[in-house]
């Protein structure tokens, strides 16, 4: 499968578990899902994002897929160099979607035009950490190893 292919079953499948995660848990406490986009967006608009209406929320989405590409981009790249990552990969996955967590929250957002809102509880960091450790890290090493496949029959 080509490289392109892998990274972008990845990073679609990483982006779509990890917006579907966010917009789910903000429904519960009544947010709509424009807003959760428009916070997206926040990291080029600034907080003028909130006022963008659906163009705005729309931005948000394509930059969440954006970033998420780019995170498999980084680690299908680097699946097929080194060689470790292919042995406990899942772990690695996992491993990867924590990395992500720290990059993007005290990297990544710091950089960006987003308001800093660092979680204030444990509990609010450890729902924040979920998606990246439970569905971004592990859906981008599915990518890189060329999706779900069915396993063949071993040989007898």
């Amino acid at each position: 499968m080509s490289i392109f292919r892998r990274i972008l079953i990845g990073g679609l499948a990483a982006g779509v578990l990890d917006i579907a995660y966010a917009i789910g848990v903000w429904a519960l406490r009544g947010v709509p899902a424009e807003r959760i986009l428009q916070s997206v967006a926040t990291g080029i608009f600034g907080k003028a994002a909130y006022e963008g209406g659906a163009t705005t929320a729309a931005w948000g989405l394509v930059f969440h897929f954006a970033l998420t590409t780019i995170m498999a981009t980084v680690f299908v790249l680097a699946y097929d160099r080194l060689s470790f990552l292919q042995k406990r990969t899942m772990l690695w996955g996992l491993a990867y979607g924590f990395a992500l967590y720290f990059v993007m929250n005290y990297g990544v957002v710091p950089l960006s035009a987003a308001p800093m809102q660092a979680p204030s509880t444990l509990s609010a960091f450890l729902i924040a950490l979920f998606p990246h450790v439970a569905f971004v890290g592990p859906a981008i090493v599915i990518g890189a190893q060329g999706g779900l496949r069915p396993q063949a029959p071993a040989a007898a």
